[in-house]
């Protein structure tokens, strides 16, 4: 049964790649957190914003972006229930990116002065936070040696490995089979590919028999296949107690 409740979610994230005490537990579900329901391409935070909260995603799937003089897309990084991915704001003042609701989701808004309270209060708490930034940074990295040096067949395996992978740590899906209701348009624009070549990469998947599709439902038939199609090590996810 995965965690529904916005503290639950939090604190499910937090035990997947840090060591809390009960102490800490205590602590983080008595942080406030404000639920809003959001349709998909809804902005959360825009770039120039000045925020005061950060926001944790409940349910849904959030995208970061950033776009071009020309207005042309890019989506930076993928985010699944549990990640809080403008965390970063208790720092800088200023976003720098776009983040927006891919699908509909359920989201959870956390007041910076609150959470800098808790920080300063609480060191094992203030690590697990500054750890779950520092692996968005090693994701990031990772989505930039996948968009600038793999092959389109290859970016699509990784992406679809990560996705499991992370929901399945979040106890979002049992086995290899996730729902993944993003359009082949928002594929491309994280792998930098034309919606056309993200639909040949699928079937390309699929006659090779490591996917099967239905919907918005992805099973991976074949996971070691998958991951050595994607060239999809975790060690980038650094996991406290990775899922196979």
């Amino acid at each position: 049964m995965f965690p529904t409740s916005s503290s639950d979610v939090l604190i499910r994230k937090l035990q997947t790649i840090s060591d809390l005490r009960e102490a800490d537990i205590g602590v983080l579900k008595g942080i406030p957190i404000q639920e809003k329901e959001y349709l998909a391409n809804h902005d959360l935070v825009r770039e120039g914003d000045r925020p005061v909260y950060s926001f944790i995603v409940l349910d849904g799937l959030v995208g970061s972006t950033k776009h071009t003089g020309e207005g042309k897309r890019q989506i930076t990084s993928f985010f699944v229930a549990g990640d809080i991915p403008d965390l970063h704001g208790l720092h800088l003042s200023v976003m720098d990116c776009n983040f927006s609701t891919l699908t509909p989701a359920r989201i959870g808004f956390m007041r910076h002065d609150t959470l800098r309270a808790v920080c300063d209060q609480h060191p094992r708490i203030a690590t697990a936070f500054w750890r779950s930034t520092l692996i968005d940074a090693a994701i990031y990295r990772e989505w930039v040696i996948n968009v600038g040096r793999r092959e389109a067949y290859t970016r699509m395996a990784h992406i679809l490995c990560e996705l499991i992978f992370r929901l399945r740590s979040m106890g979002r899906i049992e086995d290899h089979v996730a729902d993944i209701p993003i359009t082949q348009a928002a594929l491309g624009d994280a792998l930098g590919l034309s919606t056309v070549h993200v639909n040949r990469m699928l079937q390309e998947l699929r006659r090779r028999g490591l996917i099967a599709t239905s919907g918005s439902k992805v099973h991976a038939l074949d996971w070691a296949g998958l991951t050595h199609a994607g060239d999809f090590d975790t060690t980038y996810l650094h996991q406290r107690n990775p899922a196979d």
